[in-house]
């Protein structure tokens, strides 16, 4: 099977460790095991809760304590609709390979995270774009999204809030995306892992597993949750769907670690705590990134309303990877290039890192900006 080189993944492989401020970094600032036993009402003597674990499988679909915690988080979602997977990257993956096959029509967002579209162009399905544009604030134009879907069409792939624009579909835009899926009866796989960091409200958007018959919601404990460390994720479904995701997942799954299970469990039991701390940093963290976007001649944007990620466009005549690799070279501050993510002229810049690192960074990058104006 060919696929397309990982565009985003190639790039922080080869510079994430190589930099001085990470500012293509996408995870709200990662917690400790201390601070998230603290976040979690518990002390170092709940870790002796492990020393009976004996490091067998677990529970292959994942425990019934975490899928009920999970669920929780849900309108209408119980244990039998959920399965644990390594990560919202082993989900999304699932998902496509047990629902697309060769021939069918999958639309996928763009600019989207690259699985999307290219896991199923691997499997040889018909991929079609439907582009989010600047002048829609980067939301689905529907009417486009009608057209598209008309020839029919097997899955439609969104994700909500989206990376890396921070856009983010409210409840009324997702129940029109399921109306269109549902005339031609397609699934509507909707990315949602950085569900829980809205700028407004109560920072958690209705997911599409609880707005359509056919969602299908994937998310896990890295973004929002600040645990990429667990590499724990889930898919939330119709009992159909997840079937068809067993089988794919037997082959190269099994079950998750049960620390992540037992972590995991911890985390989302006390998720009002965890979302509150990510909430604090990301609406601090973006309230300073828009101050200082409006002091930049050369950087605009569409300001995010949730999510970790905001794309800015560029006023220079360079390529985005030269910018990025000019930037990472004279100053150490790392951005993610927007020809990884099919939107040349702009950078990615993740703002949800702790408030002094953000600080610094964008201190330095007007400096480079400056030397070029």
């Amino acid at each position: 099977m060919r696929i397309e080189p990982f565009g985003v993944e190639i790039w922080m492989n080869e510079f994430e460790l190589k930099c001085e401020l990470n500012l293509a970094e996408t995870c709200v600032e990662s917690l400790t095991i201390e601070q998230l036993l603290a976040l979690s009402g518990r002390n170092d003597q709940t870790l002796s809760e492990l020393l009976p674990l004996k490091m067998t499988y677990g529970a292959i679909e994942g425990s019934d304590r975490l899928r009920d915690a999970i669920g929780a988080m849900y309108e209408r979602q119980a244990r039998d609709n959920i399965v644990v997977t390594h990560g919202t990257i082993g989900a999304n993956s699932l998902v496509h390979q047990a629902l697309v096959s060769r021939g069918d029509r999958v639309i996928s967002v763009i600019p989207t995270y690259q699985q999307h579209y290219s896991i199923p162009e691997s499997i040889g399905a018909e991929v079609v774009h439907l582009r989010l544009r600047e002048e829609n604030g980067y939301l689905p134009d529907l009417a486009e999204l009608r057209e598209l879907a008309a020839p029919g069409v097997r899955l439609i792939a969104i994700n909500n809030p989206n990376n890396p624009t921070g856009a983010l579909m409210d409840r009324a835009m997702l129940e029109e995306i399921a109306a269109i899926a549902r005339a031609h009866d397609a699934w509507v796989l909707c990315d949602e892992v950085y569900r829980g960091t809205d700028q407004d409200g109560p920072g958690m958007t209705v997911s599409m597993a609880d707005v359509y018959e056919k969602g299908i919601s994937t998310a896990g404990m890295s973004k929002a949750f600040s645990l990429a460390g667990l590499r724990l994720g889930w898919v939330v479904a119709p009992r159909e769907a997840i079937n068809a995701v067993m089988h794919h997942r037997d082959y190269n799954t099994i079950s998750v670690g049960m620390i992540d299970d037992y972590f995991a469990a911890m985390a989302l039991e006390s998720r009002d705590k965890v979302l509150a701390r990510s909430q604090a940093i990301t609406h601090g963290n973006l309230a300073m990134l828009a101050e200082w976007v409006e002091r930049e001649p050369l950087i605009s944007w569409v300001r995010p309303r949730s999510g970790t990620t905001a794309l800015l466009k560029y006023g220079l005549d360079m390529p985005s990877r030269d910018f990025c690799v000019a930037l990472l070279r004279e100053t150490g501050v790392l951005f993610t290039p927007g020809s990884a993510m099919e939107m040349e002229g702009h950078v990615r810049i993740g703002y949800a890192n702790a408030p002094a690192i953000l600080k610094a960074g964008l201190g330095r990058v007007s400096e480079f900006l400056a030397r070029r104006a």
